[in-house]
């Protein structure tokens, strides 16, 4: 198993599994406000709110997600969230993100 590690202020990640055309990653968001910077890169990414609250920018558009929520971020898009509730995200990355190794 990976371990976790610091990902930004108050937020850590943790692969959980990899091979190199799908990775999963668990993000947790420890505070109300913690981010998930603004950025952007090749892979198709899928994100499963596990527990808490977050508001996503994705490509300029705003959503808010919660527990049980689902979605696909495209390829390139510039995306972000910010935490509105403490919680956990479960991302799928493809292929593999080599940068979280």
């Amino acid at each position: 198993m990976f371990p976790e590690v610091a990902s930004g202020t108050d937020v850590t990640r943790q692969v959980l599994a990899d091979s190199p055309k799908l990775m999963t990653v668990r993000f947790r968001f420890n505070a109300i406000g913690a981010t998930g910077a603004l950025h952007h890169h090749p892979h198709v990414q899928s994100t499963f709110v596990q527990s808490g609250r977050f508001r996503f920018s994705i490509d300029g558009k705003e959503i808010t997600v919660g527990p049980g929520d689902a979605f696909v971020i495209p390829s390139n898009a510039v995306h972000g969230c910010v935490c509105l509730e403490p919680g956990v995200l479960i991302d799928g990355f493809t292929p593999r993100r080599d940068d979280f190794l």
